[in-house]
């Protein structure tokens, strides 16, 4: 939307502020050039020195109710967040996505403090200040990155670039003589609260390298790091190389007792199909052993059936019941006394004998 810049000629019903008028009464019509938020991600975000609001349009103060309902439609908010991003991490890219969604149109600029002001008001940190403000510029919700941040940010810095609301957490931040570095911005209306992430910080981090230290001495010992650029003695060095060489001896043992075991789960494997297969075999050798000799076996059938032939061998056929007789009752002939019946043979000798003579006795009565 055009402003009309101090010193033009004002529109019909608009008043005049004082000091508006200036020699000649020429107005001059502004528009705002205000950088806009990246549509593309094929580029780092740049850096505030390399493009900085050269805006001459005024900038409306805003309240947090009107950003959130898109005003003003003409530029985009500008949302300030401030940090040391050291080792950054998800924790930092969640806090810089809540800035970013603040407001329907929001451009973020994000401000890194040098590595002077943070190793006198913080500490040491692990990446350096350029290695932060790189990190800072390869994240998809940064717009522009501010180097070298003020620690506490002043009036003058809020106007250079123009920033309508700062977004950090809600906890009061205590440093640099002040029970919360960010209580005058929280007084001017200008402070959004973001969520921090639980259960990850950079402190975090440096605490779970410094807790298992020598198991990341070690790692870096393996990976051809050198004991000076560790930082290690000559005794840790050999402790942490003698340490290695066992847990490789314990590797090779345990890829030792894998193998036998799966050696040995295939031999199981291979002796329970031979025991099923020999169950199976024996189940049949024993069915075809019943079936022959059992009970009723075939050989047991066999046999009777040889002897059944051998018995009808030695007794003599009879004669044809149409063959001419002397003087005997036609109805049957007499078999001979030598002759057993073949139903019925005599149990022993005795009963043979007695059967012999009454064999006799009966011949004599026929003659």
């Amino acid at each position: 939307m055009p402003v009309l810049a101090r010193g033009a000629e004002s529109e019909p019903g608009l008043p005049k502020r004082p000091g508006d008028e200036r020699p000649g009464g020429a107005m001059e019509e502004l528009e705002h050039t205000c950088p806009q938020p990246r549509l593309t991600l094929t580029a780092p975000a740049p850096f505030a020195d390399e493009i900085s609001c050269q805006c001459r349009a005024p900038h409306e103060k805003l309240t947090i109710a009107q950003a959130r309902l898109g005003t003003p439609v003409d530029r985009p908010v500008r949302v300030y967040a401030d940090g040391i991003f050291d080792l950054f991490h998800s924790g930092h890219a969640r806090a810089l996505m809540q800035a970013k969604t603040l407001f329907p149109n929001s451009y973020l600029l994000v401000g890194v403090c040098s590595d002077d002001l943070t190793h006198k008001f913080k500490g040491f940190t692990v990446m350096n200040e350029t290695e932060r403000y790189e990190a800072l510029r390869h994240c998809r919700y940064v717009d522009e990155v501010i180097r070298d941040a003020p620690w506490t940010l002043t009036p003058e810095f809020l106007e250079k670039h123009k920033i309508d609301f700062v977004a950090h957490d809600d906890i009061p931040y205590s440093s640099a003589g002040s029970d919360d570095v960010y209580k005058h911005i929280k007084e001017a209306g200008m402070f959004v609260p973001t969520q921090r992430t639980e259960g990850i910080s950079t402190s975090d981090i440096i605490t779970r390298i410094v807790r298992d230290y020598d198991v990341y001495a070690r790692r870096n010992l393996q990976r051809g790091y050198t004991a000076k650029e560790l930082n290690v003695s000559f005794i840790n060095e050999k402790k942490y190389r003698f340490q290695n060489q066992v847990d490789k001896m314990k590797e090779k043992v345990k890829n030792v007792e894998e193998k036998s075991k799966e050696f040995v789960n295939k031999v199981e494997e291979k002796s329970h199909d031979l025991i099923q297969k020999w169950e199976e075999k024996s189940r049949e050798f024993i069915g075809n052993f019943l079936e022959l000799f059992g009970p009723d076996g075939a050989l047991k059938q066999m046999f009777q059936e040889r002897s059944g032939r051998m018995l009808q061998a030695f007794s003599p056929r009879q004669s044809p019941s149409s063959s001419p007789t002397r003087g005997r009752s036609p109805s049957r002939s007499p078999s001979p006394p030598w002759v057993f019946n073949k139903a019925s043979p005599p149990s022993s000798p005795k009963a043979a004998s007695a059967s012999l003579s009454s064999m006799s006795e009966g011949d004599e009565d026929e003659k």
